[in-house]
């Protein structure tokens, strides 16, 4: 395990692209900065690759049933791009999210993480939205993951996933001590529910968490035309992190990257002379009994 590394969590814009060279710059742009400020992980937000579909006609990106299906056209592509941004810059990348087609025809929103050595996984959404569930009809995931990588164990909620603890819960349980969270809302209240989660599960876990968010207005997509959210480091709330937890964060609303500087042999230290127990006191053996 790497000693204390730097984190980069995008705010990311949803832009329209018009071909694929722009989209190719563009990334090169936002990887090349993040790895001139010293980022060895980098995190781009649930749903970031929805601004591909401007890539084709206005009859595909305005539908949302036809933007996933031509988006797998580009998804060997965006492969090549984000194996290529890791191996050149030594980075490891989770590359958002990205809804890929199963083979019985469904879809699944599926978080790829590829590694400077070229190998590459992914965690797929386990809980899904309702706007997913009702409209783009997109499948859950059955797996909950995690991930060996050369700066630590990691583990990836998507999203709705990090308001579930046991999700979170069982990656920390198998070793996970930082948990990633790549994020899309489009209320104010919609980043508020995953920024309170990311920050129960730092909490609860005694862990860090990162939560990525596209920012900005795509009026031109029905899927992405609002997103709302700051980028975030949160951490323990207990000696040695900050007292509200925050160890970073962004300007609301604005494009750019968010650094902070972690070690993971901090969280073992916290859990075993933390001023609080959280981790291993999870979880409690309180039963409910009626009152005599």
């Amino acid at each position: 395990m790497a000693g204390s590394f730097r984190i980069a969590a995008a705010q990311y814009d949803i832009g329209f692209l018009e071909n694929w060279a722009n989209y190719e710059a563009k990334i090169a742009r936002w990887v090349a900065e993040a790895a001139a400020n010293g980022a060895k992980l980098l995190v781009f937000p649930e749903y970031f690759s929805m601004e591909l579909p401007s890539l084709f006609s206005k009859e595909i990106y305005s539908s949302l049933d036809k933007q996933l299906e031509a988006m797998q056209q580009v998804l060997p592509d965006f492969f090549k791009l984000f194996e290529a941004q890791a191996k050149q810059h030594a980075a490891h990348i989770v590359a958002g999210s990205f809804p890929v087609r199963m083979e019985d025809g469904s879809y699944r929103n599926r978080s790829y993480l590829f590694y400077p050595d070229g190998r590459s996984d992914f965690q797929e959404k386990l809980q899904m939205t309702r706007f997913e569930n009702e409209q783009w009809l997109i499948k859950a995931g059955d797996d909950i993951r995690v991930f060996d990588t050369d700066l630590g164990r990691i583990g990836i909620n998507i999203c709705y996933d990090s308001e579930f603890p046991m999700i979170a819960r069982k990656q920390v349980e198998a070793g996970a001590d930082l948990i990633l969270v790549p994020s899309c809302t489009d209320t104010l209240a919609g980043y508020w529910r995953v920024r309170i989660g990311c920050q129960a599960r730092a909490l609860e876990n005694q862990c860090y968490v990162v939560q990525s968010p596209t920012v900005g207005e795509a009026p031109w997509s029905e899927a992405v035309d609002v997103n709302t959210g700051s980028a975030a480091i949160y951490t323990p709330v207990d000696r040695g992190f900050p007292d509200n937890g925050v160890l970073a964060i962004g300007e609301y609303g604005k494009t750019q990257w968010v650094y902070g500087d972690v070690d993971l042999a901090n969280i073992a230290k916290v859990r075993q002379d933390g001023q609080v127990f959280n981790y291993r006191d999870w979880p409690s053996q309180f039963r409910c009994g009626n009152a005599g």
